[in-house]
C-alpha cells in the first residue's frame, strides 16, 4: 500500500476533509460511539504543556489531520523562537488510539521544504512507513498525503519527519502516540502522563533553533518546554501513576531521575514487560529514538523533583570554553573594570548558582541559565526539569502551589543546643576513616 497523494483542491471539495471539520472535536454522538469501544479502565492521558489531536469517525475509520507548518513557540517565559510543528503546536499533538483501531491520518504540508511522517515503532504496511524516497514520495508544499494504519499493538510510540531528519526533527517535527490495549491489563491507572524529551540549539538572541548543531545543545525540554516553563505533574496521594517518556533528541540519551520514589519500568516501545521481568528503579535511561513507561503508587506527599541527571541538561542556553572562575578572588577588579565597562561584575567564582537571578539586563530572547524562585529559595535548575506534586487533598488537577511540609519534616538551620546535644563541633569536623580492610 502506498500513501495516497491528494491536492489541497481535492481536500476542500470533500466535506469530510474540510480543515474546520477535521480540526474540530468529533460530534457528541460520534465521540460517544467510539468511546464505548475504548477500555473502561483507560484514564484520559495528560500532556503537560502539550496538545492532543482531535478526530472524527468516518465509516469505521478514526480520521486525523496533521498540518505541517511554522510555529512561534515559547520554550519558557521570555524565550520564544520560530520552530516547525503540527497544527500550530511544537511538539505536534498527541495521537491517541486503541489497539484494533483503523486509523487514517491526512498530512498537509505548508512548509517550503518537502516532508513526510514516520510512525516510529508502529507495525504497519511498508508503504505507510513514511521514509521519503524509500517507501513514499516526499510531501511537497501544498500537498496532502493519506496514511492508513490498522493498529496491531498497544503502548507508547512517536511520530516524526523522515525527510531531512537533522533539520526537520531539529526544528520540532516530532510528536507522541499513545495506543491503549483493547483488553485492559494490569492494575488500573489513575493518572497517565506523556512526556516528550528533546534538545535544541538556540543561541542567545536567535529567533530560530540551529538544527545543524551536532554536539553542543543548550536547551533541553520536556514537551517542548524548559524549566521554569514546565507544568508540574499533579496527583493525589494513593493514586497509581503512569509516566510515558519518549526521546527524540538528536544525540543524547536521558537518565530521568524521580526523587522520593522508586518505580517499575513496565513497557518499552517494543511492548509490555512481564511483571516477573520488571525491577525497581529510581532512574530510567531513555535512549535516543526510544520510549520507556514507568509506573508507581503516589504514597509520599510533597513536591518531588523529576529531571534528567546529566547536569548540563538542567541548564538553559549554557556554553563552554570560558575560563574556570571557581576560587578566583577578584579583589578590586570589578571597580577598576567598571571605569571602562559600567555595570561589569565578575561571576562564577562560587559556581553557577548566581546565574539563577539576573544581575544585569538580559540579552534579547534569553532567560537565566538556571533557576526560578521556589517556596524556600531559588531553584538552581533549568532545562529538562519538572515537579511531581503529590497531595492528600485536591480540588482539581491544577497546580496546587508549593507543598506545606508537616512540622518536623523540613530541613532547617541546626540550633546550637542541637549541635551540643549530638556532639557536633563545626570547627573540628571528624576525619574520614579508611574504607579498606584494616
Amino acid at each position: 500500500m502506498k500513501p495516497l497523494k491528494v491536492s489541497l483542491d481535492d481536500v476542500t471539495r470533500r466535506a469530510v476533509l474540510k480543515g474546520a471539520g477535521l480540526l474540530a472535536a468529533a460530534p457528541a454522538a460520534v465521540a460517544g460511539s467510539v468511546a464505548a469501544a475504548a477500555p473502561a479502565s483507560t484514564s484520559r492521558v495528560v500532556v503537560p504543556n502539550g496538545t492532543r489531536a482531535p478526530w472524527r469517525l468516518v465509516n469505521g475509520w478514526k480520521v486525523f489531520h496533521l498540518v505541517v507548518e511554522e510555529v512561534e513557540h515559547e520554550f519558557a517565559p521570555g524565550l520564544k523562537a520560530f520552530t516547525w510543528g503540527y497544527n500550530g503546536s511544537t511538539h505536534g499533538p498527541m495521537l491517541e488510539w486503541v489497539e484494533g483501531d483503523k486509523v487514517r491520518v491526512y498530512v498537509t504540508n505548508r512548509l517550503e521544504a518537502p516532508t513526510t511522517v514516520h510512525w516510529h515503532g508502529i507495525l504497519l504496511p511498508n508503504g505507510m512507513d513514511g521514509v521519503g524516497g524509500l517507501t513514499q514520495a516526499s510531501i511537497k508544499k501544498g500537498e496532502t498525503f493519506k496514511y492508513e494504519i490498522e493498529v496491531k499493538q498497544s503502548g507508547t510510540f512517536m511520530y516524526h519527519s523522515h525527510h531531512d531528519e537533522m533539520t526537520q526533527m531539529g526544528m520540532g517535527l516530532t510528536g507522541m502516540i499513545v495506543v491503549h490495549p483493547r483488553v485492559p491489563r494490569g492494575p488500573k491507572v489513575d493518572r497517565d502522563f506523556v512526556l516528550m524529551l528533546h534538545e535544541w540549539r538556540l543561541d542567545v538572541g536567535a529567533s530560530r533553533p540551529n538544527p545543524n548543531e551536532m554536539t553542543e545543545f543548550n536547551l533541553l525540554t520536556i514537551n517542548g518546554r524548559a524549566f521554569p516553563g514546565t507544568e508540574p505533574l499533579v496527583v493525589k496521594t494513593g493514586q497509581r501513576v503512569r509516566i510515558r517518556l519518549g526521546n527524540l533528541s538528536a544525540m543524547d540519551h536521558h537518565p530521568i531521575h524521580l526523587h522520593g520514589y522508586n518505580f517499575h519500568i513496565v513497557e518499552t516501545d517494543g511492548g509490555a514487560i512481564a511483571a516477573s521481568a520488571q525491577w525497581p528503579e529510581t532512574t530510567v535511561l531513555v535512549p535516543t529514538g526510544s520510549t520507556r513507561t514507568i509506573e508507581l503508587v503516589a504514597n509520599a506527599p510533597g513536591d518531588w523533583a523529576m529531571h534528567c541527571h546529566m547536569t548540563h541538561h538542567v541548564m538553559n542556553q549554557m556554553g563552554h570554553g570560558f575560563p574556570n572562575m571557581i576560587g578566583v578572588q577578584p579583589g578590586a577588579l570589578d571597580e577598576r573594570v567598571r571605569k571602562l565597562l559600567p555595570g561589569y561584575m565578575t561571576m562564577g567564582q562560587d559556581g553557577m548558582g548566581d546565574m539563577a537571578v539576573p544581575h544585569m539586563p538580559m540579552p534579547p530572547n534569553s532567560i537565566p541559565m538556571v533557576g526560578a524562585q521556589g517556596k524556600h529559595d531559588v531553584i538552581t535548575m533549568g532545562g529538562m526539569f519538572t515537579v511531581l506534586k503529590v497531595r492528600d487533598r485536591l480540588e482539581s488537577y491544577k497546580d496546587p502551589g508549593w507543598y506545606e511540609n508537616p512540622r518536623g519534616t523540613l530541613a532547617t538551620v541546626a540550633e546550637a543546643a542541637e549541635l551540643t546535644r549530638d556532639g557536633i563541633d563545626v570547627e573540628k569536623p571528624p576525619k574520614a576513616e579508611r574504607g579498606g580492610d584494616a
